[in-house]
């Protein structure tokens, strides 16, 4: 490539999913990804999740299989996992010379030539012409990678199809048009423990994913009109960013990771946290490299970067420019599904357990905490066991905090199955001014993720305007209790339709307490059910092992959902698994296949819980 020098800022992301919003952040903020694949695994269940959430975001990827030299490492195997698990479109734009051991340089397809790597990073290049077989091998392969970047450009296609070469200029600007689209993800080969192919994968990164003058202007919403708006990524319009992480560094304090869609942004001024309506100083810009900062006196449209010490912003708000107050669009994340129990070991421990879990917290929109509201405990809960095990760990290492750890408990939730109606009625009269509050609420139950809402039938002033915010947080409050076990409910419809107050007595507390009785009797006739987590399951195990892996899987409640084969002598088992049944698998898949089976497991959707079990659950809490 030539000698000009580019900025790339890289966001490196934890593959294992209990980590799932480190990506969905990263992904927002990002202009393209390198998704990174194992030669000999191919594509496993976690990639299949973030390739999702990169559609998602509409985010441009080029493939990067890693690992080209270890035991049954295949390119073929892994490139058709790609286009059968993930997509079509993955084109290889270089082939692996040798595999395994043998694996010693790439092919470069557009340039036709053999590239080898030397020197302790790889980084002496030698170039030579393919010979013999590897020629015809690729010529083979470059011929499906020119079809189909011609087949991606009207201007390209008419000269292919006319029989003409195109050129490698030409054949670059199509293969870059087409990965910015997300028509073409075009796949590089390497091993990185050998420093085999890491130049040409940097080449790639600049030659085809974009740079942000090559993306649609930001979308967001105009807080003067209302309106939506478009920013144009460019450093003479108004300032907007977004703030994507919030970190706690013991040097400098808190770090807020930001970036710039438009505008500037000069060290010192002021800026507007558009959710917050406050004003921000940034007092200092940092560009971040790993552990290392280095102090800027601005940042310009598309740079990543953080500032110190900014007191209300938090993970997904809008810091813009004064002026021009926007609103970007947020990041959405999920929503934790297992729990545990804490409790400082010392008196000491138990001032600083409280502001080291508000620090994490503020860092991690995943991880979450409440207080049991009847017996006092903390509870923590987050992604899954390994996300809840690092929370903690960091609590002793970062905050110094010891604490005793309980059982990890589902995240069970609460919904009903039928329609109903009940009157609310809180009436108190003692002496002097009375409370009067009486509504009337219909519930109904909602599609699975579809969440609450709150829908005001009143007509002609039956309950003054008001009091039914009140009502309505009353509902709200009641659903956080749960009906059957305690448990907060989800995916209701609750509408207010009648109703009736009194001039001197009625007030919004009397309102409230009225919308939550309706609201609780409504639900205890519309056929409350207990909602547990399923979890989307990848066992891999060898094929001797098949059936006890099978079996222990039934008697987890598991549903089979499909079995394949791997590479050497490898079975796949795709389930959907009740999280419940599932503490302790690590250890019980080990010993039943010898310590080598592994299995991935992912949040999949909620379901009910089934009567028998449901019943357990419910005098268990009671207990």
């Amino acid at each position: 490539m030539d000698n000009e020098s580019y900025q790339i800022n890289i966001i490196d992301t934890p593959g294992h999913i209990d980590f799932t919003a480190e990506v969905q952040r990263s992904l927002r903020v990002l202009d393209g990804a390198i998704v990174v694949f194992d030669g000999g695994a191919g594509v496993q269940s976690q990639s299949e999740t973030v390739w999702r959430q990169a559609d998602n975001f509409n985010v441009p990827r080029v493939c990067f299989i890693n690992k080209m030299d270890k035991m049954g490492a295949n390119f073929e195997l892994v490139l058709d996992s790609i286009k059968k698990r993930l997509t079509p479109l993955a084109v290889p734009a270089q082939i692996p010379i040798g595999e395994e051991d043998g694996f010693c340089g790439v092919v470069d397809l557009l340039r036709m030539k053999v590239l080898k790597f030397e020197g302790v990073e790889g980084e002496i290049l030698k170039e030579e012409d393919p010979a013999g077989d590897l020629l015809e091998k690729a010529k083979t392969w470059r011929a499906k990678l020119v079809e189909k970047i011609a087949a991606e450009d009207d201007t390209l296609i008419e000269k292919y199809l006319s029989g003409e070469e195109l050129t490698l200029e030409e054949l670059r600007k199509g293969l870059r048009r087409a990965t910015i689209a997300c028509k073409i993800f075009p796949v590089f080969f390497g091993s990185l423990f050998k420093r085999i192919g890491v130049q040409p994968l940097i080449d790639a990164a600049v030659l085809y994913l974009p740079n942000p003058l090559d993306l649609p202007p930001v979308k967001g919403i105009d807080l003067k009109t209302g309106e939506p708006v478009e920013r144009k990524p460019l450093d003479t319009e108004p300032f907007a960013a977004l703030a994507f992480k919030i970190m706690t560094d013991p040097f400098v304090g808190t770090l807020t990771f930001f970036r710039i869609y438009s505008g500037r942004l000069v060290r010192g001024s002021y800026v507007l946290n558009s959710i917050t309506g406050e004003r921000e100083r940034i007092g200092r810009i940092l560009r971040m490299h790993a552990d290392e900062r280095q102090d800027l006196e601005e940042g310009l449209s598309g740079d990543i970067l953080a500032t110190v010490g900014l007191k209300n912003t938090v993970t997904g708000n809008t810091l813009c420019d004064e002026a021009n107050p926007i609103i970007l669009e947020k990041i959405v994340f999920p929503e934790p599904v297992i729990g545990i129990k804490i409790e400082p070991k010392t008196k000491a421990d138990q001032e600083k357990m409280g502001s080291a879990l508000k620090k994490l917290a503020e860092e991690d929109p995943t991880f979450k905490m409440k207080s049991d509201q009847e017996t006092g405990e903390m509870i923590i809960s987050g992604m899954g066991e390994l996300h809840l095990e690092i929370i903690i760990d960091r609590m002793k290492r970062e905050f110094k905090v010891d604490v005793n750890v309980g059982q990890p408990q589902v995240a069970y939730k609460e919904t009903i199955k039928q329609e109903a109606e009940a009157e609310g009625k809180y009436i108190k009269q003692s002496g002097g001014k009375g409370q009067y509050g009486h509504v009337w609420l219909r519930v109904k139950p909602k599609e699975r993720g579809q969440g609450f809402e709150f829908v005001n039938e009143i007509k002609g002033g039956i309950i003054p305007q008001e009091y039914i915010p009140a009502t309505e947080k009353g509902v709200k409050e009641s659903m956080d209790k749960g009906i059957v076990a305690g448990y907060q409910m989800i995916d209701i419809e609750a509408t207010l339709y009648d109703g009736s107050y009194h001039e001197v007595d009625s007030s919004e507390i009397a309102f409230k307490l009225a919308g939550a009785m309706a609201f609780q009797a409504a639900c205890k006739k519309a056929k409350p059910i207990l909602l547990e987590p399923i979890m989307k399951l990848e066992v891999l195990v060898p094929e001797e092992y098949f059936g006890d892996a099978i079996g222990d899987l039934s008697s987890r409640r598991g549903k089979i959902e499909e079995t394949k084969d791997r590479v050497g002598g490898l079975k796949v088992i795709n389930s959907k698994v009740p999280l419940s049944e599932m503490f302790g698998y690590a250890t019980a898949i080990r010993s039943a296949s010898q310590g080598r089976g592994t299995f991935t497991m992912e949040f999949d959707h909620y379901a009910e819980v089934p009567q028998n079990i449901a019943q357990e659950i419910v005098e268990g809490k009671r207990k």
